[in-house]
């Protein structure tokens, strides 16, 4: 009688599930970390907040440039996801808003994408996949002014520097980052032209002592009302 044959008992797939689990792990913290100290941050302190070994992480990212370049591919592939949602959208202006939410959440989020993005512009400066994207913004923000929809003394770098504006709220801590819909709600009602109703803002604003307090880092109720956006108005 012939027996089935039994599969190898090596442990290989054990093995390959821990190595990705350790890759993900270093990439969270290489973000967490380079938000705070840069790209330059030390290695060593990324390995030893991923609970793993340096020689695991040299083992994925031989170099800081390798894992630059990593964190870099993987913030293409969101925007990619980002491209997906704006093209499904049913007109341009709604594009355009699509864009700047997730683009000033993204920033808000995940605050080490400023520093991956100049710092891969140091490494590959002819390398600009994001170059299409561009190229796709300005011809939604074209759009929307043809419509009618956006004023028309704007153009697309006007809005990119805006959400970046409303987006770097997340480098300054939780009691500003959860602002960010409130602000970038201003920012929209300001690239509306003539005659649009304003619809009511996000959450609420900080009061004077929330404000100083989330400014110092002061009080835990500050930052929940920076987070939520919600709360008794003073």
């Amino acid at each position: 009688m012939t027996s089935t044959p039994r599969a190898p008992q090596d442990g290989s797939q054990p093995r390959r599930r821990d190595a990705r689990q350790n890759r993900e792990r270093l990439v969270t913290e290489a973000r967490a970390l380079f938000a705070t100290d840069g790209v330059d941050a030390s290695l060593e302190e990324i390995a030893r907040r991923a609970d793993v070994g340096v020689a695991t992480l040299y083992r994925n990212f031989p170099t800081r440039d390798d894992l630059v370049r990593a964190l870099y591919e993987l913030a293409l592939a969101e925007l990619a996801s980002v491209r997906g949602e704006m093209e499904a959208a049913a007109t341009a202006w709604a594009g355009v808003v699509i864009y700047t939410e997730r683009v000033a959440e993204w920033l808000v989020a995940d605050p080490s994408l400023p520093a991956i993005l100049k710092r891969m512009a140091q490494i590959d400066p002819a390398n600009r996949p994001a170059a299409q994207f561009d190229t796709f913004i300005a011809a939604l923000v074209a759009q929307a002014k043809k419509d009618g929809d956006l004023r028309p003394d704007v153009d697309a770098v006007d809005i990119a520097v805006l959400v970046t504006m409303v987006g770097s709220l997340g480098s300054l801590g939780e009691g500003f980052a959860g602002q960010w819909r409130r602000q970038l709600s201003i920012v929209l009602d300001g690239l509306r032209p003539a005659g649009y109703s304003r619809p009511k803002l996000a959450g609420r604003p900080l009061n004077a002592k929330e404000f100083h307090a989330t400014l110092h880092g002061l009080t835990r109720r500050a930052k929940r009302a920076g987070r939520t956006g919600h709360g008794p108005a003073s």
